[in-house]
Order: C-alpha cells, then structure tokens, then sequence
C-alpha cells in the first residue's frame, strides 16, 4: 500500500511543478527574446530530462511495463522522498515567484531581462537546479525502480554538468562584473557559508 501512496505523491508532484509553471510559461510567450542559445545540446538535454523525470516514471506508474526492475525499500525511504519533492517543490515555487517575467525554460534572454539576487535568489545562484538536485534525490525513494527510479539522476548529471556553465557564461555575457561579483557571493546551488 505504501508503493501507491509514493506514486500518487510522484504524480500530484509533477502536476503540482506543472502549475507553477503555467502562468509563467503563458506570460513568457508574450516577452521579446533578445539572446537565444538554444541549440540541439540544449534540445537533447532537455529531452533527456523530460524523459527521466516524466515519460519513464509515468510508463513505470500507468503501466506493468517496467516492473521486472522494481525493487523495495521500507515505508521510511519512501517518506523521506516524500520529504525531499516537497522540499523541490518549494524551492521551484520561490525560484519562479523571485523570478518572475523574467524566467525561461531554455538558455534565453528576454527583453527588459534583469539580475535577480533577491529572495531565494540571495541564497543561492540556481534555484531551479538545486530543486532538481532535491528531486532527483527523490525520485528513487518514490519510484522504486531500477530504470525509472534513476532515470531522473542519471539524465539530469549531463544537464547540470553541461548546461549550467553554458548558462553563467550567457549571464557573464549578459550582466558582466555585476554577475561576476554576485557568483563571488553567492553559491551556485547550495548557500556559502559565511
């Protein structure tokens, strides 16, 4: 019983993060792009991502396909990932509140584009990968799954070890000695201790 509670929450998870960013995604559509650097790595990368986060945990959950590789932790495992996607939860939230016009899902610009060092932003320089960092973290714990359990991390170390220098070298470009001094005082996905 406690294996269908931990997907019910994987999915009311995925629904939750889908929401937060709708009205977002809605009012990006509207905004100028003035840098885009999305190319077939970023393509690639995002739909490695999709597909471990999202496809493969959802095949294991709707469908008997996957389950020669389930496996069983105890009922305290699977809470702790409860734990653990409503800590990413909350993190994705602040990030897309503190953020707000001036998100984007790829590694693009926006006309009007600002520096935000405030909020979450104050904390730490990527939000959005430390909430994923949570969530990956997670997922194995919920889905317990050989493929999709760890599909999540395993599809995920490229994009953060490929992506997010391609994204503070947008941003250096971007923002200069303003971005350099705020990665100076600012840790990337975890605070810097003072």
């Amino acid at each position: 019983m406690p294996n269908l509670a931990f997907k019910i929450i994987y999915v009311a998870a995925l629904v939750v993060e889908m929401a937060i960013r709708a009205p977002l995604n809605k009012q990006r559509k509207q905004i100028k792009v003035t840098s885009n650097r999305v190319n077939r790595q970023e393509a690639i990368l995002l739909g490695l991502l999709f597909l471990g986060n999202f496809l493969l945990p959802l095949l294991y959950i709707f469908s008997p396909w996957l389950n020669f590789a389930n496996y069983t932790l105890p009922p305290w495992a699977g809470w702790l990932g409860a734990a653990f996607v409503l800590g990413a939860l909350i993190v994705f939230w602040r990030a897309h509140v503190d953020l707000g016009r001036n998100w984007s899902p790829t590694l693009q610009i926006l006309d009007g584009h600002k520096l935000i060092t405030q909020g979450i932003y104050g904390m730490i320089r990527h939000p959005m990968y430390a909430s994923q960092w949570l969530w990956v973290l997670a997922q194995p714990l919920l889905i317990q799954n050989w493929i999709a359990g760890l599909a999540g991390a395993l599809f995920y170390l490229p994009m953060y070890f490929i992506r997010v220098p391609v994204e503070e070298r947008m941003m250096l470009e971007q923002f200069g000695d303003e971005y350099r001094d705020y990665m100076r005082r600012v840790g990337r996905v975890l605070p810097r201790l003072r």
